[in-house]
């Protein structure tokens, strides 16, 4: 085990994948350089302009390009750079690479990873801050991994290079920074397997991705005056650990879903609704969803503030749950 930001364990469990499987690799804006945020530095010297591609800025034709080169065998690391350009290629994504596996009764299998860093990140305003993730959840075909720690990284990211499902995989930005410990062999983490953060039976707090550190300090501050709460990081949205989800809620009987995402049909109304239908009425005495208001991320750092979700709002959010 070392010590590595979330941004150094993504490219040491890239490299890994690398390394032990020549099939795999990497195309997209400014990869040969390095990447936006340095997820591939090293790469071009270590691998090659063959299996280190960066290409002209159209999102489309790196998609698209993708697409065509796992139908052939190889299995692609396709770079958005950030999350919002992949709107530029929603064709290739939504009607090729989540549907051609279905389409050609399994004789095509579109085996690549869509790597979108997401979410508030240093002031970026409303075209490059989008928190997405319920849209992709919502489509057939596809996995959809949010993590948000750099263990947790580095696993999802191996098991998704491996994957012959098509993964989209949300790199959380205002996380790159974040340090934890790292196993020196990266094994690839199960989907559909939440992490259990805290245990405790005042509550059930469902999160996943950058929420997840504020849901962390606002728990461990509530702890301290004696509320202990479940708090459960998902890590991948779909499929998502549904089976932990409602056994936790069927024990403390409250729940709190914690997202970055705009709260208005994100996914933590899909996380309500199925603990409802799986409990009944009855079954719970308190539930709440926590989200950011319904309107673009503003530039200006204090309404970026003003619409983040907080510790703070965190903290209150439970203690209403809590005292229902």
């Amino acid at each position: 085990m070392s010590t590595a930001t979330m941004i150094e364990a993504l490219r040491r469990a890239a490299e890994q994948e690398m390394r032990r499987d020549p099939r795999v690799w990497v195309l997209g804006e400014d990869v040969a350089r390095g990447g936006l945020f340095g997820q591939y530095r090293g790469f071009l010297e270590a691998f090659g302009p063959d299996r280190v591609v960066s290409t002209p800025i159209s999102e489309s034709t790196i998609m698209g390009a993708g697409l065509g080169a796992a139908l052939v065998g190889t299995r692609p690391i396709i770079e958005m750079r950030i999350f919002d350009f992949v709107m530029c290629a929603m064709d290739e994504l939504v009607n090729q690479i989540a549907k051609v596996r279905y389409m050609f009764g399994g004789q095509g299998r579109a085996s690549v990873v869509v790597r979108m860093p997401h979410g508030i990140w240093r002031n970026s305003a409303a075209q490059h801050s989008q928190m997405l993730e319920a849209w992709f959840a919502h489509l057939p075909g596809v996995v959809v991994v949010a993590p948000s720690t750099p263990a947790d990284a580095a696993g999802l990211l191996v098991a998704s290079i491996r994957s012959d499902d098509p993964v989209l995989f949300f790199d959380p930005k205002d996380l790159f920074g974040e340090t934890g410990e790292v196993p020196d062999e990266i094994e690839p983490l199960p989907f559909a397997m939440a992490r259990r953060v805290r245990s405790g039976d005042a509550a059930t707090v469902v999160t996943w991705s950058a929420a997840a550190r504020d849901v962390a300090r606002a728990t461990e501050s509530l702890a301290r005056e004696g509320i202990e709460t479940d708090v459960l990081d998902l890590r991948s949205i779909w499929p998502w650990d549904e089976e932990a989800v409602v056994a936790s809620v069927a024990r403390t009987r409250r729940l709190v879903v914690v997202h970055e995402a705009v709260e208005p049909a994100g996914f933590g109304a899909e996380v309500v609704a199925r603990v409802v239908e799986r409990l009944g009425p009855g079954g719970l005495r308190a539930v709440r969803r926590l989200g950011a208001p319904r309107v673009p991320v503003p530039f200006s750092p204090p309404l970026e503030t003003a619409i983040r979700v907080t510790e703070q709002k965190i903290v209150a959010a439970i203690r209403d749950v809590v005292a229902a």
